[in-house]
């Protein structure tokens, strides 16, 4: 005889009774050391900053880092896995700003840069608890009890004795890259920071004409072939960077777009 089932489950009611039941057994903890003879397989986790709640877009990178190491588990790995909180970042000192009513850098020299730093650090984590709460809840198995954050000075040391490693073997070098720069904050931004203040706005936009060399004109006769060459020759081009154009040195064209040579009456060129 089976038991009777329930017609219906308290989907909420269960969850919690399998948690507590992971938590009281410490079956995450034993799925690691029941494996602690076999081959290592280590996940280093891209640590989340946690001053702020949990999106729903958090879910997916969440579930992509547990499903890894899980598999390697199942399979005999000794698979440890400790969680991290990156708490360096311009989004921390910009909320803090906010919540101080600061609105420049010497606005924070004033309230003082070490008290400034003391509040930042308080409150990257304030939201553990919630990120803590919804990493239990979606099953990712990680060690959230001893994280590694990235203000502490052996995580700071760590990474530059690994910069000095690879300095030693000849694997810095030094290059050019264009980043986005923030001159109110005075600091280079990533992607993912200019992405956080995007917004529509009314740019100013202009047409502006670039007169063409001579050696630019008589190219451009040659591929029309045009027996009297043209004079007084421009190319016509729109911005909404009109900040821009003083640091112009050349106009790109592309090699597969369609183009118009149009001539204007009263001699205004082409």
């Amino acid at each position: 005889m089976y038991k009777p089932a329930a017609s219906k489950v308290n989907f909420p009611e269960l969850e919690q009774r399998i948690l507590g039941f992971w938590q009281e057994k410490r079956i995450f903890e034993q799925s690691v050391e029941q494996r602690r003879s076999g081959p290592r397989y280590v996940l280093y986790e891209g640590p989340p900053t946690a001053n702020a709640s949990p999106g729903i877009h958090h879910v997916l990178a969440r579930v992509f880092k547990d499903i890894f190491p899980r598999y390697k588990a199942m399979k005999g790995y000794y698979a440890p896995r400790r969680a991290g909180w990156d708490t360096h970042g311009l989004p921390v000192e910009l909320e803090v700003e906010n919540e101080l009513g600061l609105k420049s850098k010497p606005d924070i020299e004033a309230y003082g840069v070490a008290e400034f730093n003391s509040l930042c650090r308080q409150n990257v984590l304030r939201y553990v608890k919630e990120w803590e709460e919804l990493t239990d809840r979606i099953g990712f198995w990680i060690d959230m009890q001893h994280p590694y954050i990235t203000f502490d000075k052996d995580y700071i040391e760590t990474c530059w004795w690994i910069v000095k490693q690879l300095w030693e073997k000849g694997l810095i070098y030094q290059g050019y890259k264009v980043t986005p720069h923030c001159p109110r904050c005075e600091t280079s931004l990533s992607s993912h920071e200019v992405a956080l203040g995007y917004e529509e706005v009314d740019d100013p936009s202009i047409y502006i004409k670039f007169r063409l060399t001579e050696a630019s004109k008589k190219k451009l006769s040659e591929k029309l072939h045009l027996d009297n060459g043209i004079v007084d020759t421009f190319l016509l081009a729109w911005t909404t960077t009109p900040w821009t154009l003083l640091g112009n040195t050349a106009l790109a064209v592309a090699k597969e777009a369609e183009y118009a040579l149009v001539e204007l009456p009263g001699g205004a060129g082409n």
